[in-house]
């Protein structure tokens, strides 16, 4: 099937983003992990790695993002939980080198490529928005919902990093502990 090879050469190429980054994963790579035909990336592709990695960054923000939503509907502290644990399955699967195919792109994004940055961004907004509703369903006011939701994929992104440097899951634990606290107090003052 065409789109069934379609789709594995995106999720391919999301999976290599996180290991390798935009320079060092190619259609080579691409191809050898999804067992797709070789000629079949160049019809589905025809923009090349750029077109790949794009649509492999919207696979996996909106993957995050559909995550995010399924969460318990009232409960931030919850969905801030499973957010995090996607993120340490995947380090700790990977022997810490996996990290965020959103963050390669958005990092190593070609300055001649504007969407590559402009769909890394559009996840990162995806996944900020995402959380938001679930702190506005708990009381949160909008613009702090809003900031809070940046807050938080900043630090776990952040600690994505660090953890793969460390090849520890200490710095996602300690950002977990402390956006746990974060998060309470600000449900708190929201219902006071």
């Amino acid at each position: 099937m065409a789109s069934d090879s379609r789709e594995r050469m995106v999720r391919s190429a999301a999976f290599l983003l996180r290991e390798h980054g935009y320079a060092g994963t190619g259609f080579r790579d691409v191809i050898a992990h999804s067992e797709a035909p070789w000629g079949s990336i160049y019809h589905h592709f025809p923009g090349g790695k750029a077109q790949l990695a794009e649509e492999a960054v919207r696979y996996a923000g909106d993957l995050v993002a559909q995550l995010i939503e399924h969460s318990p509907p009232d409960d931030p502290v919850a969905t801030l939980r499973g957010f995090i644990a996607i993120w340490r399955r995947g380090l700790e699967e990977s022997d810490f080198r996996a990290g965020c195919p959103v963050v390669a792109v958005a990092t190593e994004a070609p300055a001649d490529q504007p969407a590559l940055s402009q769909a890394a961004a559009h996840a990162f907004a995806q996944w900020e928005q995402a959380l938001a509703a679930t702190l506005r369903r708990a009381g949160i006011p909008r613009a702090r919902s809003r900031r809070l939701a940046t807050i938080v994929v900043a630090s776990i992104e952040g600690a994505i990093v660090l953890a793969r440097a460390r090849r520890t899951t200490q710095p996602l634990d300690d950002v977990s502990r402390e956006l746990e606290l974060v998060l309470r107090a600000a449900i708190a003052d929201a219902a006071a």
